[in-house]
């Protein structure tokens, strides 16, 4: 079962919502996964403080040309959509950032004088947070597509009775790579108009990918209540609602889960957890 933590932006408590659920459903003895799809800022390990066991590092091809082989006819530049090789005269010029690795230009090159060579753009790192197996991964800085490393994260993922997928924030192509695939999709947001703006981009993101979800308001009390009337308006479960609390704040301040602070907040991860399971089964 494969749930994926996502919000329409920053700071709406993905991570604590995550790394919350897969405490408590590893101590109800199932096989968890931790899986930190943000590699831009990876922060789960913070919290769950695993051990690292492997690094690997995440490249992909990019075209390496050969000056002498080159005839110069322009065909590579010619089937690149996005302008990573470009023939000029008779110098040609490669821009690996911009390739995506789709292989045209060396396959057109009729003077196989394009071959490929690898572009590290990363590393993920797996380990486990005592029985959590943990996975993430870091862009390199400079990096400009963090998609291939996501993949690489996803994939670097063992099999579990549960796998959490911790997104980065947003609607665009890391949010999209990192929740394909999921069973069940959870929203974070919190009740500000600043939330609810967003929260409705990634309502629009995950209803085009044809994804069950519902929504977790984060911090209630700081806001107003448009988040939850607009959530009854368009029929989208609300599964959580977690108060604005100085304990969760003190906590999080210390890299310790919420469900460790209190009974009461152990007791709401573990409904939301249950309300996850039984919601994913239906979907």
């Amino acid at each position: 079962m494969k749930i994926s933590i996502a919000s329409g932006k920053g700071g709406t408590g993905k991570t604590t919502v995550a790394t919350n659920l897969a405490r408590l459903a590893s101590a109800d003895g199932r096989s968890v996964a931790y899986v930190d799809c943000d590699v831009e800022e990876p922060n789960g390990h913070i919290f769950l403080k695993p051990e690292i066991a492997r690094r690997e590092p995440v490249a992909r091809p990019v075209p390496q040309v050969d000056a002498e082989a080159c005839i110069h006819c322009g065909r590579c530049g010619e089937v690149c959509q996005y302008s990573a090789i470009i023939c000029m005269g008779e110098q040609v010029l490669t821009f690996p950032e911009l390739c995506h690795s789709c292989g045209g230009c060396w396959l057109v090159c009729p003077a196989d004088a394009i071959t490929e060579s690898d572009r590290v753009l990363g590393r993920i790192e797996t380990g486990r947070a005592g029985e959590i197996a943990f996975v993430h991964g870091y862009l390199n800085v400079g990096e400009a597509m963090s998609p291939p490393v996501i993949r690489a994260v996803k994939a670097a993922a063992p099999e579990a009775d549960l796998l959490f997928y911790d997104a980065p924030p947003g609607t665009s192509c890391p949010v999209v790579e990192s929740v394909r695939g999921s069973d069940l999709v959870v929203l974070v947001t919190e009740p500000t108009p600043f939330g609810l703006n967003d929260l409705k981009l990634a309502v629009g993101m995950v209803r085009a990918l044809e994804l069950p979800f519902g929504v977790v308001i984060n911090r209630v009390g700081v806001g107003n209540l448009e988040t939850e009337d607009y959530c009854k308006r368009n029929r989208i479960p609300i599964l959580a609602a977690i108060p604005d609390d100085r304990r969760i704040a003190e906590a999080y301040s210390r890299g310790q889960p919420a469900c460790e602070v209190s009974d009461e907040y152990r007791q709401l991860f573990e409904r939301l957890l249950g309300d996850l399971c039984q919601m994913a089964r239906q979907a």
